[in-house]
């Protein structure tokens, strides 16, 4: 009997999808994470825009034209925000915070073997994610999955450090819906230490600023092999606007974080998130945005709309135009383009290690440390390094790819 589980939205929702396709293989299934032909679908949704929920909701379509006849199981932050929308579509719904009653449900339904809990992720990717927490405490205005996936909870240590053990990747990505909130044996930085003796390269998710400081750093320098590249969670660069987003901490602390890492890690790539039309945002408040992208020396910016959420503070706000959202998403977005050019520049003649990932035509494509994507002629396997070369016109034309080649 083949089942095919697909994952919309974040890392996490990935691992958790990763742990549901282990225990189905554990029980004989045929597992499949593309949207193909299948006895069963497990489709894990995601809520964090309405677009996201769109997507979601036109899965049980492209399900059903694979197969009209299929069960079909959904999970994840859309249908605990509105299940009702699939079981009338004739679905069977789980939430986000019970996905492993997917599995057992399954297993009782067709009288197959069930171990109980959810096993290891099966890892299907070159780098491993290693899911290490759930759930947020933080509520800021503009979000949702707070009241979806519930407060933080913590996985233990030695549970973390058990999984990664029978890890073979090169890379290993820690990962969570908030990070930053692990305190469970010590903390993040416990973690961090209880690791360092793994060979694999250690990356991390999505952070906030506020958990930067000394102690971290240190610990994170002390691993054999550190991929700096810290994801930090701006979403603007107005102090009115934070605070109007309940994001606790002001422009200048984000950017007295940024100079502690480069003062840890000076080649450090610094990613951020960044939501462009914010109820009451003002085009002075957008230009302070505009202004700190060149301060914090921003390696890689992923922009966002601002999608009203029903249920948050902030889908009572006074909202602004959507031309004035689709002229600051174009800006920002031609900004964002010009710092990572900036950034991928400095390494130009560099050795670097990389990760090679996967093959495009004649070329194999794989991120460095720093998380600079590479593209190498011929076929190439596992982690080198590599000079990194400069941008290539031609071959971004050819392939429709916007980055550089060693």
């Amino acid at each position: 009997m083949k089942v095919a589980v697909f994952t919309l939205g974040c890392k996490v929702n990935e691992v958790e999808s990763a742990s549901m396709m282990s225990s189905l293989e554990d029980m004989g299934l045929e597992v499949t994470d593309k949207l193909r032909f299948a006895d069963i679908y497990i489709l894990n949704t995601c809520a964090v825009t309405k677009e996201a929920e769109k997507k979601s909701r036109q899965l049980i379509a492209r399900a059903r034209k694979w197969n009209p006849d299929a069960k079909i199981y959904v999970c994840g932050c859309a249908t605990e925000k509105d299940g009702t929308a699939f079981t009338e579509k004739g679905c069977t719904v789980f939430g986000a915070k019970d996905k492993e009653r997917v599995v057992e449900y399954i297993a009782s339904e067709y009288g197959l073997p069930y171990c109980g809990g959810l096993l290891y992720p099966k890892q299907v990717k070159t780098r491993a994610f290693v899911k290490i927490s759930d759930g947020c405490n933080r509520f800021c205005s503009y979000c949702v999955i707070p009241y979806l996936r519930g407060r933080v909870v913590n996985r233990p240590i030695e549970d973390i450090v058990e999984e990664i053990r029978h890890i073979d990747s090169l890379e290993i990505v820690l990962t969570g819906i908030d990070i930053s909130a692990y305190d469970e044996g010590g903390g993040l930085y416990a973690l961090i230490d209880a690791l360092k003796d793994v060979k694999s390269r250690i990356r991390l998710g999505s952070l906030e600023c506020n958990v930067i400081d000394e102690r971290l750093l240190e610990s994170l320098s002390g691993l054999r092999d550190f991929a700096p590249q810290f994801h930090l969670s701006l979403q603007s660069g107005s102090d009115r606007v934070l605070k109007a987003m309940n994001r606790h901490y002001t422009r200048e602390e984000y950017l007295e974080k940024c100079r502690l890492i480069y003062k840890y890690f000076p080649l450090a790539s610094i990613t951020t998130d960044i939501i462009v039309g914010f109820p009451t945002e003002t085009y002075e408040d957008f230009q302070e945005t505009l202004s700190i992208i060149e301060e914090a020396g921003f390696a890689r910016i992923h922009a966002f709309p601002y999608s009203p959420r029903e249920g948050t503070v902030a889908y009572g706000m006074k909202q602004i135009s959507g031309l004035d959202k689709s002229d600051r998403m174009y800006t920002l977005l031609k900004a964002a383009d010009k710092a990572e050019a900036r950034y991928v520049a400095s390494f130009y003649g560099k050795e670097e290690k990389v990760l090679w990932e996967k093959k495009i035509g004649d070329y194999m494509m794989g991120y460095t440390g720093n998380y600079i994507k590479v593209f190498g002629l011929g076929f190439r396997k596992g982690m080198e390094k590599v000079h990194i070369g400069s941008y290539w016109a031609d071959f971004h034309a050819a392939l429709n790819i916007d980055d550089w080649i060693y």
